[in-house]
């Protein structure tokens, strides 16, 4: 695994230094290098390479190799302007085309080689907090609620917010090379531009806005903003063939239409009608799809007029980044927040907390593990912790198997779907019988790691099994190849007839996975996987 990414560590440095974000997206791959000065971000160079990923995903969701090779050789681009910038100051994104991708834990391994950083594929909702988030900080601190809208290459992004903070985001499986390939090529595999083709294009993204339109008019916005390279190409369009000077507004656009479907039936003519309007040719092939959608969102939404601006999810990814050393992590406020909808225990889920992180702690420092890859498992197991029992919301039956679910289904903002499901396992694996098949989706390189996670939980949860909130005062452990050796000082043990038992039970639940565990107290040895 590519050295994590630590921010704490990372970005707390008096001096400026370089950092950079690179957002894997299903049209273009886009890196921002920027320099943080006084808690200040400044972007330094952008570098935008349209690589079309999504294209590459057949009818079985597998990408294809051409496009995978388009990405990894755009990436071998990328990663020779980071040398320099150390791993753990680089965030790398996946979008659309990895998310649904069959096969993109492949392409993602061979790209984290590349970069020698490890990639988050992130949900449709965290894209779209990012890229709010980006568009905030680009724009002057305007009063009233926001709408941003970003049209990707396989979806667009939907999001109102007020100052820095989303209230609404939606993430709609509409972008312009899916739009293209689905509603502006020919049966010839070419690409015009009819009214027939614009009339179901607009008419199936309006039937798809109206999943969001009560919601979102109810909300309510005082601006509109657009990011993503369509709406900016859809913006200079306009601008160069003077149509409007500044605004993109409905009426614009339609005109703008209707320039394009002149000769737009037949492939050469649309191609320099193309060229007439000074579209460039890398956003040829997909400026209508994406022209589409936003006439499709303004007719809708009703949407009176757009501004642009060039922040984006890239400038987002950075942002997020520094808001989490600044106490501002949304990661944090996430478990809060599901902590308080499914009535968490809080004052017990610390105290499993404590001691998990306690004894996590003591196995790393006779590791003398990397301290920024330490940092990024023991935030798992933090947060692990604190929802653990989120599944006792459902039932008490089987409660880890709730708990699992709730957390691999639910949109969790700040989270990238990794890790999110390294949560849902460590809920999943925090009681009661194990199996190999538990752990056998993850990476080579997660595994001991998770297994290793779920193992000091599971201890952590036997120790507070009574629900006391006071953990041992002398507890020891440490760990050599598959053996863990659990020490207790004093009577703690001895007094606790109960969690004798538990520990019995956990030595035989740990066989099963390979794993043998050792408990003793001062006086002997209580438990043993050696008997």
């Amino acid at each position: 695994m590519p050295q994590a990414s630590s921010v704490k560590t990372a970005y707390s440095a008096a001096e400026p230094i370089n950092i950079a974000s690179i957002d894997m997206g299903s049209n273009s791959f886009h890196m921002v290098i920027a320099q943080l000065v006084h808690n200040e971000i400044r972007p330094i160079e952008k570098i935008g390479e349209k690589v079309q990923l999504g294209a590459g995903l057949d009818d079985k969701l597998m990408l294809d190799e051409a496009s995978q090779q388009r990405g990894l050789e755009c990436l071998q681009r990328f990663a020779q302007r980071l040398q320099g910038i150390p791993p753990s100051r680089i965030q790398v994104v996946g979008t659309n085309a990895l998310r649904i991708a069959r096969n993109a834990q492949d392409f993602v391994v061979k790209a984290e080689a590349i970069l020698n950083s490890p990639i988050a594929i992130i949900s449709g909702r965290e894209e779209a907090r990012l890229i709010y988030l980006g568009v905030a900080h680009s724009l002057s601190d305007d009063a009233g609620r926001r709408l941003v809208i970003d049209i990707g290459g396989g979806s667009t992004e939907y999001v109102i917010g007020d100052r820095f903070e989303p209230i609404e985001l939606e993430s709609m499986h509409m972008g312009c090379v899916g739009y293209r390939d689905r509603f502006f090529t020919n049966k010839a595999n070419e690409v015009t531009a009819t009214p027939e083709q614009f009339k179901a294009a607009i008419t199936e993204a309006s039937r798809e806005l109206l999943a969001i339109k009560k919601r979102f008019k109810k909300v309510g916005w005082q601006h509109c903003t657009g990011s993503s390279g369509s709406i900016k190409a859809i913006q200079q369009a306009l601008q160069e063939n003077k149509l409007s000077p500044h605004a993109i507004t409905l009426p614009t656009m339609l005109e703008l239409q209707k320039q394009l479907m002149d000769g737009g039936d037949k492939p050469k003519s649309y191609s320099a009608t193309l060229d007439r309007l000074n579209i460039r040719k890398d956003r040829q092939t997909i400026f209508a799809a994406g022209l589409a959608i936003l006439i499709a969102a303004f007719q809708t939404l009703k949407i009176q007029e757009m501004e642009f601006s060039d922040g984006a999810l890239r400038e987002g990814l950075l942002y997020d980044a520094l808001g989490r050393t600044q106490h501002e992590d949304v990661r944090e406020r996430t478990i809060s927040s599901l902590q308080a909808r499914y009535q968490i225990e809080s004052s017990h889920a610390a105290a499993v907390e404590a001691t998990a992180c306690r004894m996590f702690d003591q196995l790393m420092a006779a590791k003398a593990t990397d301290e920024a890859l330490a940092g990024y498992w023991r935030d798992i197991l933090q947060w692990s912790a604190r929802v653990h029992e989120i599944g006792l919301a459902i039932s008490h039956t089987q409660y880890h198997r709730h708990g699992a679910y709730l957390l691999e289904h639910s949109d969790l903002q700040g989270f990238s779907q990794r890790v999110q499901h390294l949560l849902s396992i460590l809920t999943r694996t925090h009681r009661r019988k194990l199996s190999d098949d538990l752990f056998a989706d993850l990476l080579p390189d997660d595994r001991p790691w998770v297994i290793m996670l779920a193992v000091v939980l599971r201890l952590a949860v036997i120790i507070h099994h009574d629900r006391s909130l006071n953990e041992p005062a002398a507890l020891a452990i440490n760990m050599k190849d598959n053996t863990y050796h659990l020490s207790f000082q004093d009577d703690w043990l001895a007094e606790r007839p109960l969690s004798q038992a538990d520990f019995s039970a956990e030595i035989a639940y740990l066989q099963r996975i390979k794993v043998e565990l050792i408990v003793e107290s001062s006086a002997s040895i209580v438990s043993s996987s050696s008997k």
